[in-house]
């Protein structure tokens, strides 16, 4: 029984990664017409709206003062600051690079979780964590201006704060699934996303330029319904099945996806240095996650 609920968190995170690849292609493309906290506003309202039916079955749960706290923790860190800088990261830097950026996510969570929770942090993950950091300074420094990415360097930078936060909401989400469901907490952070970025859509509304059109209307509840119903849903479903540690690792298939995505969808190449950019910071990754070889015991021989 536990193989089969361990392969569906798998699979339940292979779709949620493929999700949220799709959501930088989706934002960027919202972005054009609309501004930035204005798409993340209606994208929280969107999904705030799809669990009004669960309201009563939500006030069925105890909560204690210690439940508050991590919950407006993880608000605080998901959605609240991880959207205020992904979204100035993808206005400054283009989706692809932005999804190789965010395969530091659990490289960042397996050091958090070493200096939070005290796990064990390998030589495999120090060594990973440096090859990758350098992947990624040599992608933003490197990376070219264009019009969908006038500032690469700070945008990439910025998408780093944004996968910071991500790691530490992984570490709340997966201390709060032993007492709140999947659903709840994905629909917690829709409300309360629905309620921080409002006021920032009002001061848009007012000041900024905007063309509701239908494609990015479109774009927009598509990031509100499937990614943030569907995404962060099977996210959270697959954390009630697996470690955080382990759920991080599957962030590794999200700048796969992205690029096989804003290829097709936006037409967005990488140059041969940027790729061999990316490979790196892949195999920083990869290597960070690697478990630690076994050394064979050598028996001694007794002395006759």
């Amino acid at each position: 029984m536990t193989n089969n609920f361990n392969l569906i968190g798998i699979l339940s995170l292979v779709f949620a990664m493929f999700i949220w690849g799709s959501s930088f292609i989706a934002l960027k493309a919202a972005m054009d017409d609309l501004a930035p906290f204005t798409v993340i506003f209606i994208r929280m309202l969107a999904a705030s709206l799809c669990f009004v039916y669960f309201i009563k079955s939500f006030l069925k749960y105890d909560f204690t003062k210690k439940d508050i706290k991590f919950i407006l923790l993880l608000a605080i860190f998901e959605p609240c600051l991880y959207f205020i800088f992904e979204a100035k990261a993808l206005q400054l830097t283009s989706a692809s690079q932005a999804g190789m950026i965010a395969s530091l996510m659990p490289l960042i969570t397996a050091m958090a979780a070493g200096y939070f929770l005290k796990e064990i942090i390998t030589r495999k993950l120090i060594l990973g964590s440096a090859l990758a950091m350098i992947g990624v300074v040599s992608l933003s420094v490197n990376a070219t201006t264009s019009a969908s990415a006038p500032n690469p360097l700070l945008g990439n930078f910025l998408e780093l704060l944004a996968m910071s936060c991500a790691a530490g909401y992984t570490i709340v989400a997966r201390y709060l699934t032993h007492k709140f469901s999947a659903l709840f907490i994905t629909a917690i952070q829709a409300f309360i996303g629905a309620i921080f970025f409002f006021p920032f859509f009002i001061y848009e509304y007012f000041n900024t330029p905007m063309v509701f059109s239908v494609e990015a209307l479109s774009w927009t509840l598509y990031l509100g319904v499937v990614v943030t119903l569907g995404g962060y849903g099977l996210y959270n479903f697959a954390l009630t099945k697996l470690e955080a540690s382990k759920t991080a690792v599957f962030v590794n298939l999200i700048p796969i996806f992205t690029l096989l995505l804003a290829y097709i969808i936006l037409g967005e190449k990488l140059t041969n240095f940027e790729l061999t950019a990316s490979a790196v910071i892949l195999a920083g990754v990869i290597l960070s996650q690697m478990p630690p070889m076994k050394m064979p015991k050598i028996r001694r021989k007794k002395k006759i």
